[in-house]
């Protein structure tokens, strides 16, 4: 039995930037209090968010622009369309007005770009015919919201009125029963009485709770403390990884492969084990022809999840050169995910970038190779946004064959 690694020891662990709002400051409106246009504002200034590294190289933004459009593709059939058109204005915004700036651009090959124009030419009308959708679907709920104000406010007057005629009726009951002048034993008049003391509750009406919101726009997906989306791990994936690794893991080589998948309801599904042609050492991996694995991903429609490599006689853990590997990963995507497989120790460790130090950190280092990087604070964490299922099954592709 393998353990799963959590971040423990020193000895056991050493412990495309996207910036992501934390919407647990701020409660979120209802759905339509908003004006449309400042609703359709918003999803533009998320899609706007893009950065540019010169330091990660051109084609591995044009890959995540292919993944980018795919995802946004999904997100739009299954009804997601915020999350469609974000990541629709993400890809324009990236391609039409960021890449520019990279130093790689003006040389890099035209038939990427010419692919890339294609693209952009496809995503265009696309994103303007989601706008115009967002746009109706905000206005019918703008004009609902006002329209339930409205009702509101014209049930609030009703109920003020039934408490102004309780109290007058109230006020005469008590005038008849008490002789003129009196003062009770404290000294207070019917009439100052019925001024200071509070109105009984009026039983049967309805209670308005201004506040109360669907529970969908609080919901948090996954349960993931950082509010990343929640990638699910089939289970049966690191077995069937240590079992093609093991040839090599004897030999002390490591072995690494893609994880790649799907989005469902928000939530990332690894489907996929791609294990790419390689040339492997006992402390480190590279990938060859990486042309195969991204015609495959593109004819199957996988988005890249993160990767998984063992360390034959390691224990589980980010080693320098893994930093460096797995940052050109979650620049591009946060929730990516790296596996660590350690048959020696039997650990099994998921790991991320620490999104307010580590990422930052490593993705301005400029040192190459094995090279010492501080230890506080951490530099990677284990990652909480991940659900292990053992009913899922994985598909494993193996290209070294």
């Amino acid at each position: 039995m393998f353990k799963v690694l959590v971040q423990g020891s020193e000895s056991k662990c050493l412990k495309f930037r996207q910036y992501q709002e934390d919407s647990s400051i701020m409660p979120s409106p209802p759905v339509g209090q908003l004006d449309p246009q400042m609703r359709l504002s918003k999803l533009t200034v998320q899609g706007n968010a893009v950065d540019v590294d010169g330091n990660i190289p051109l084609r591995r933004y044009f890959r995540s622009g292919l993944e980018m459009v795919r995802m946004a593709n999904m997100y739009y059939e299954e009804g997601s369309l915020e999350d469609a058109f974000i990541l629709y204005m993400k890809f324009m915004t990236l391609f039409i007005e960021k890449i520019r700036s990279h130093p790689e651009f003006r040389t890099h090959s035209s038939i990427e770009k010419t692919n890339n124009t294609k693209k952009l030419k496809e995503v265009l009308p696309r994103a303007e015919s989601l706008k115009e959708t967002l746009q109706e679907r905000y206005r019918k709920e703008h004009n609902a919201f006002l329209e339930q104000k409205r009702k509101e406010q014209q049930l609030l007057k009703e109920q003020e009125e039934l408490i102004r005629k309780q109290k007058f009726e109230e006020q005469m009951i008590a005038e008849q029963r008490a002789p003129p002048g009196y003062e009770d034993e404290q000294g207070w008049s019917n009439a100052a009485k019925q001024v200071w003391e509070p109105t009984p509750p009026m039983f049967g009406a309805p209670h308005i709770d201004r506040n109360t919101k669907p529970l969908s726009l609080l919901s948090t997906v996954g349960g993931s403390k950082s509010g990343l989306r929640s990638v699910v791990v089939p289970v049966e994936l690191m077995n069937k990884f240590m079992t093609l690794a093991h040839s090599n893991t004897q030999r002390n080589i490591e072995t690494c492969g893609i994880l790649a998948g799907k989005v469902a309801q928000n939530t990332l599904l690894i489907t996929h084990l791609l294990v790419p042609e390689q040339c492997g050492t006992s402390d480190s991996c590279t990938t060859q022809h990486e042309e195969k694995l991204f015609d495959y991903q593109d004819q199957h429609d996988l988005i890249t999840l993160g990767w998984i490599h063992t360390h034959p006689t390691q224990t589980a853990f980010l080693s320098s050169v893994d930093l460096h590997t797995h940052c050109s990963y979650q620049l591009m995507m946060p929730e990516a995910l790296a596996i660590v497989c350690a048959p020696k120790y039997e650990e099994i460790g998921y790991f991320t970038l620490t999104p307010n130090h580590g990422l930052s950190y490593i993705a301005n280092c400029r040192e190459s190779g094995f090279h010492p990087h501080p230890k506080e604070p951490p530099l990677f964490q284990t990652a909480d946004h991940i659900t292990l299922d053992k009913s899922l099954v994985v598909k494993v592709v193996d290209m070294r064959l």
